[in-house]
């Protein structure tokens, strides 16, 4: 039986092409393609397990707020990507809110869930324009959205579930938000 699930996950992973090949799967193709658009770059996974961190770090409200405001205005930046509607600096704002969020979940634990949400909401809008921009001419703009929404909202659940951890081992947060904070300095650093 151990022999077999190496087969099977390979066999697992040819599906989903095999499937597509024929005609009708548009919005399966546009869903996918939005899902795996989040979790194929270091950048937006760091900065959407960042928002997750934030929130679970912070308390309260935020636990919820702060990846909403995400979700929301990642949405709102992917509609202005789709529509071709420039947004200058992109990539440095994708950089930047790597910074910006490893410093809010590292040392921002006192600061006002208003503000941990202007801050995330800013952002994100940056990150969802990369997304939106990025869309295959050939996806369902509409499925290609609820997959990028989808693979977002899981990350967040995840960084919830990382911060809840960190949360327990209050000496974390802080080194757990500097390392995120210097993987975007990294990040920016590529980007000179």
């Amino acid at each position: 039986m151990t022999r077999l699930v190496p087969v099977l996950a390979a066999s697992l992973l040819l599906l989903p092409q095999a499937a597509l090949a024929h005609p009708g799967h548009a919005e399966v193709a546009g869903f996918a393609h939005g899902l795996a658009h989040p979790l194929g770059g270091a950048d937006h996974v760091l900065a959407m397990l960042a928002a997750g961190l934030i929130g679970a770090v912070r308390g309260g409200r935020a636990i919820w707020a702060v990846p909403a405001a995400f979700l929301g205005m990642m949405i709102l930046g992917g509609v202005l990507g789709a529509a071709g509607i420039g947004l200058p600096f992109v990539e440095t704002g994708i950089g930047l809110s790597i910074v910006a969020f490893g410093l809010a979940a590292g040392f921002g634990v006192g600061l006002p869930v208003a503000a941990l949400v202007a801050l995330v909401g800013a952002f994100a809008v940056f990150h969802g324009h990369a997304h939106g921009a990025e869309m295959p001419e050939t996806a369902s703009g509409l499925a290609y959205g609820a997959g990028f929404v989808a693979a977002t909202a899981l990350l967040h659940g995840t960084g919830l579930g990382l911060g809840h951890i960190v949360g327990r081992l209050r000496a974390a947060a802080p080194i757990a938000g500097a390392a995120v904070a210097l993987s975007g300095v990294a990040i920016l650093a590529r980007l000179v």
